[in-house]
């Protein structure tokens, strides 16, 4: 059986839901959540809470403005989410490395306090890692080095090189670096080779601690989507070594760069930057990278979304050096040709979530519908076009994912506070609510659509207003940097959401009401707090 069909085959029927979190939101001493305690601890929720699905934003190393969007490599881990806790646990750091922990706030990230504090414990680690004598850890390395030297190797020689340019971009740094020649990256491995070993080693410990959590996500009847931004940051891994793959002049600049058209979230578009694919060598090449990464997402997750999933159908293209968006067009994208070479490589029925949000075109529904990829339904996005919008509830088909909002939304609360009367209004009336707690008409809501697939971001289940929202697109500051404090997930909570689960045949044990259910007395505006 291929490495698709029997996740594909246990989703074949069903009603399924899910909570949105991002690993660094996850409560920590260290300044960021990790893949330590507060990990296990949210997939203990999770279970409690009856749900079957953990959605987190993309895991990779973050470049400027810390975006999960904008990463140095397609294929690596973020060494800021490995948990300080389990490498003493595995010896790698001693109790005296714990000694001058800084202060750390516990309801935000600060990226450039926690980069100091984290990279000199893995420093350290590596440093022990080096010295130590235990023959089963070397082995693990040794096989994880091999196994994935497809991208380890110029992502590591990227990051050392990086690092030794004081993290300057790579268009930046001397030819002989910049555009590298076969001999030009042989005699570079050599002269950093120190490093190169230590970001090998971080990479393998983040696959080591995600593993470890991946399986016993599983084992509690937890699967996990990952996330897939559709674009390679220029400044990346990928980009520098991969440069056949893009758009660019000879020098490796853009010819052209990514973003989206006037929307919802801004009135001139979108300038995301992101270097454009070379679709013509893709096709030539049979699509090899990109078989390369979904494979590669697909061990790390049970199933993956596809940011931006319109740009395979047509790509909004922006010349290089614009300062909007709005000077763009439409490019056509491979379409069905990538997933059929997809489908042939890695089997039918990829468990693949397109997000199709936005300008979306007939032509882009087909595409989708074509690989039965389910789509997304925003419920806040229900209430901007009038009452025949295509995403309020009663429109859905199942073959759906319905979220309450986005990590580029507000908060339901904060979204819902920020309405005219009007809309206030209409909101209320179509959730039958009075509106003092409207997240938790919204999440009923979701749970009790058509949808195969509900998921809630982590803000609306613990009815947090504006202050806690994950990302405002189209902004640089106080952005992916919210966090949640452990006693947020309390008992009551988890209960309730079990019950909501329940009610709406979403739990994973139980798709039928029943008597002994409980559901009479079910407070219907949530946990009071």
């Amino acid at each position: 059986m291929d490495i698709t069909s029997q996740k594909s085959a246990e989703e074949a029927s069903g009603r399924y839901c899910g909570i949105l979190a991002h690993p660094t939101s996850f409560p920590s001493p260290y300044g960021i959540g990790d893949l330590g305690k507060g990990a296990f601890d949210f997939i203990d929720f999770l279970k409690k809470s009856g749900q079957s699905l953990w959605q987190l934003l993309p895991t990779g190393p973050t470049g400027f403005g810390n975006s999960p969007y904008q990463l140095f490599s397609a294929f690596a881990g973020q060494p800021l989410l490995i948990s300080p806790d389990r490498l003493r646990e595995s010896d790698l750091l001693k109790k005296d490395d714990f000694l001058d922990i800084p202060y750390f706030p516990r309801d935000s990230v600060d990226y450039g306090a926690v980069i100091k504090f984290k990279t000199k414990l893995l420093r350290k680690a590596f440093s022990n890692f080096q010295k130590m004598n235990n023959a089963d850890l070397c082995a693990e390395y040794d096989v994880f080095c091999e196994k994935h030297s497809f991208w380890l190797e110029d992502y590591t020689l990227f990051m050392a090189a990086k690092e030794a340019h004081n993290g300057i971009e790579w268009l930046s740094w001397e030819d002989s670096l910049a555009l590298l020649s076969p001999s030009g990256k042989a005699a570079w491995k050599a002269k950093l080779a120190s490093e190169t070993d230590y970001h090998a080693f971080v990479q393998f410990i983040f696959y080591k601690q995600w593993f470890e959590l991946k399986e016993y996500a599983n084992s509690n009847g937890i699967r996990i989507i990952g996330d897939i931004p559709i674009f390679a940051a220029l400044d990346s891994a990928d980009v520098w070594a991969c440069r056949e793959l893009f758009n660019l002049d000879s020098k490796g600049f853009p010819v052209s760069v990514a973003g989206v058209p006037p929307d919802y979230f801004s009135t001139t578009g979108q300038l995301w930057g992101n270097p454009l694919y070379d679709w013509d060598f893709h096709r030539n090449d049979c699509y090899s990278w990109w078989i390369s990464r979904v494979r590669h997402q697909l061990e790390l997750y049970d199933f993956v979304r596809i940011d931006h999933f319109r740009g395979f159908e047509a790509y909004w293209s922006i010349p290089f050096g614009s300062t909007t968006a709005e000077n763009g067009h439409w490019v056509k994208g491979p379409g069905k040709e990538l997933f059929l070479a997809l489908e042939k490589e890695l089997g039918r029925n990829l468990p693949i979530i397109a997000e199709d949000l936005g300008v979306i075109t007939p032509e882009v529904d087909d595409l989708r519908d074509s690989f039965h990829f389910p789509g997304m339904k925003v419920l806040q996005f229900a209430f901007t076009d009038g009452r025949d919008n295509t995403l309020m509830p009663h429109y859905f088909k199942s073959n759906c994912v319905c979220y309450t909002g986005t990590h580029d939304n507000d908060t339901t609360l904060g979204w819902y506070g920020g309405l005219d009367t009007r809309t206030q209004d209409w909101v209320r009336r179509y959730m039958n609510t009075g509106g003092s707690l409207i997240n938790w008409a919204f999440i009923r809501t979701a749970l009790g659509s058509v949808a195969k697939y509900a998921i809630i971001p982590l803000q609306d289940v613990l009815s947090l207003g504006s202050e806690s929202r994950m990302n405002t697109p189209g902004t640089r500051d106080g952005n992916w940097v919210w966090r949640y404090y452990q006693k947020d997930l309390s008992a009551e909570l988890a209960s309730h959401m079990k019950q909501l689960t329940e009610l709406y045949g979403r739990h994973p044990e139980t798709s039928v009401w029943h008597e002994q259910s409980g559901f009479a007395t079910l407070n219907s505006r949530g946990p009071q707090s």
